[in-house]
């Protein structure tokens, strides 16, 4: 389908036409200049003759020898006519977005104004529907936002194809990168709509979450890639349902924090590698701050991968210290003693203890296996909780990019992260395309269903499951390929083939030149469905709808229930259950026969 049409059929009834950039007329610009465009300019000639005749043009003709007849009916377009309305256009597009905007946040503060006086079911409902309907104008925003973004692309994509000799596209989209109704950050809507939500919910602290007599419970974790232009619709899907977990900045309360982790490893990667094979006892450790300044308060966290069917599961365990203490730990050097001693929390003896433990494991560990900062993931993190309530927990990563923390000089490990104004090279930072939605899930007594909220999430088509991903495992595969010696699944996926070239990780990659594979060596080759958006040779990205690990076909790009075809929703599971329970339990369902269900 040409944009032409797109945007013809996503033109918003509410806006009009004339809201949306002009893409025809700019393209109708294009076409007139590029019959008289002249051939690229001499940039090594620093001198020009009055007297000379103008240079042929793109298509090696004197723009002169045009026929008359292909000149009356052009209208008198030139190279400045197109800029000038490609400034205008933008400008529109510009105020038209904030003037939206501004009027969303003044229903918002209608609403807000009278949640306290409402005493009634009827009164709820109604200040949820106007809710609601705040919540789609802003969904319409950024369709609309997006629309036009794509739009202002394709057309300066087609610019300087048809005009080779005076390129922009680079000049106008890093200009809109700059622009407010690009960069302008709107979470404040995101915030105010949950506190709606959460006040018409009467959500209330769990402060007791263990009174449940039954032991038997479920715990699950499943992350999923979720496209960007699909981000907002998330957000609002889980806000619906959990408040967000507010965030104090400079400027007031966002819905999102810098998340920043430097992980450790060592020359031999071992610790990627035991994490990537899954080895039992295979431990990651980071230090972690948050926040977009420099760290005050660290992290050290070390987390275990435990097989369940041995009967433990997966641990994540942590203790604070201040940023001078980084070198300290890191050396070998922190004085756990003293500081058990001067520790004034209240700490029971038991608690004191494991402190100990876990400090003396992790410092011996570093030392013994001499570990250095290897890597370094660094996110803006949305996170979803009913506070005290792990019974549904939810975290959204995104502007995800993951920074090599090699090749500077650590200086006795006392500088254990990049200096942060230092310009990175291509191969020292990757950014992933994606956002990352992980879903924790505790389920307790004779219920083990989850929320049907969040089977209707998992079956909307905007999220796609990707078993075990890691962002500590996917940044050294991508920036450390020579000293890798086996690589995730995931990186076949068409979708993230790009930004890993983009960071000259390509060694990783399968040469597309060969058609007998568009995949590298292992699962791949045999369940080629564990790739969301298909590979170099099937690349889905624009067809592919999302899906979880029973929805084989769904990635195909059928939908649910289209043209005869089975309904391929997703059905919740514990992604810790043994294959052989999982096989069973589908053995009967002839659509997932060859699907690997033990992802």
């Amino acid at each position: 389908m040409k944009f032409r049409q797109h945007l013809r059929e996503n033109i918003a009834a509410e806006y009009g036409t004339d809201a949306y950039l002009a893409y025809e007329r700019l393209d109708e610009i294009i076409r007139v200049v590029s019959q008289t465009a002249p051939a690229s300019a001499d940039l090594t000639n620093r001198q020009v003759s009055l007297s000379m005749p103008p240079p042929t043009n793109a298509q090696g003709v004197l723009p002169t020898a045009r026929s008359r007849e292909s000149l009356e009916d052009s209208p008198d377009y030139t190279d400045e006519t197109f800029l000038k309305t490609m400034d205008e256009q933008m400008a529109k597009v510009e105020s038209f977005t904030l003037e939206q905007v501004t009027i969303l946040r003044s229903k918002l503060k209608q609403v807000e104004g009278k949640l306290s006086s409402v005493t009634t079911t009827k009164g709820s409902s109604a200040i949820e529907k106007e809710t609601d309907k705040i919540a789609e104008d802003f969904l319409r925003i950024e369709k609309y936002v997006n629309i036009n973004f794509m739009g202002f692309h394709k057309i300066l994509k087609k610019h300087d194809k048809h005009i080779p000799g005076k390129p922009i596209k680079a000049f106008y989209v890093n200009r809109m990168h700059g622009q407010s109704w690009v960069r302008g950050d709107y979470s404040d809507v995101v915030v105010r709509l949950s506190s709606i939500y959460s006040s018409l919910r009467n959500d209330q602290v769990n402060i007791d979450n263990t009174g449940s007599t039954s032991q038997s419970f479920l715990r699950s974790t499943t992350k999923y890639w979720v496209k960007t232009e699909d981000v907002s619709r998330v957000k609002y899907a889980i806000l619906r349902h959990l408040p967000v977990f507010l965030q104090k900045t400079s400027t007031g309360e966002s819905d999102s924090q810098m998340t920043s982790s430097v992980y450790l490893d060592n020359d031999q990667l071992e610790l990627y590698h035991g994490r990537l094979d899954k080895s039992p006892g295979a431990i990651a450790l980071r230090l972690r701050w948050y926040g977009a300044g420099d760290p005050q308060v660290v992290f050290v966290e070390r987390k275990t991968h435990r097989e369940k069917w041995t009967g433990e599961v997966s641990v994540k365990e942590r203790f604070v210290i201040a940023e001078p203490e980084v070198h300290q730990v890191m050396t070998n050097m922190y004085d756990i003693a003293a500081k058990k001693l001067a520790d004034k929390s209240g700490k029971s003896q038991e608690e004191a203890d494991e402190w100990e433990t876990l400090a003396r494991e992790i410092t011996q560990v570093i030392s013994a296996k001499q570990l250095v900062p290897t890597m370094r993931t660094q996110y803006m993190r949305t996170a979803f909780q009913i506070p005290f309530d792990a019974t549904v927990r939810v975290s959204l990563d995104t502007n995800l990019c993951m920074i090599s923390e090699r090749s500077f000089d650590l200086k006795g490990m006392r500088n254990w992260h990049r200096d942060p104004s230092s310009v990175l090279a291509a191969n020292e930072i990757t950014r992933f395309p994606h956002a990352v939605l992980e879903v924790k899930l505790e389920l307790k007594g004779n219920n083990m269903t989850p929320p049907k909220w969040v089977t209707d999430l998992q079956n909307s088509g905007m999220l796609y499951e990707v078993h075990k991903f890691s962002k500590f495992i996917h940044g050294c595969a991508v920036m450390l390929p020579e000293d890798v010696r086996s690589v995730p699944y995931w990186v076949d996926d068409a979708s993230i083939r790009e930004s890993i070239i983009a960071s000259e990780g390509q060694r990783i990659l399968v040469d597309t030149k060969d058609i007998n594979s568009h995949v590298g060596p292992g699962s791949n080759q045999i369940y080629n469905h564990l790739l969301p958006f298909g590979h170099a040779g099937e690349n889905r990205t624009s067809t592919s709808v999302g899906r979880t690990a029973t929805s084989k076909a769904a990635s195909a790009g059928y939908t649910h229930g289209e043209d005869g075809q089975k309904d391929y929703s997703v059905n919740f599971y514990d992604d810790d259950i043994e294959d052989a329970e999982l096989l069973a339990s589908v053995v009967n369902d002839d659509c997932c026969e060859d699907t690997c269900l033990g992802w």
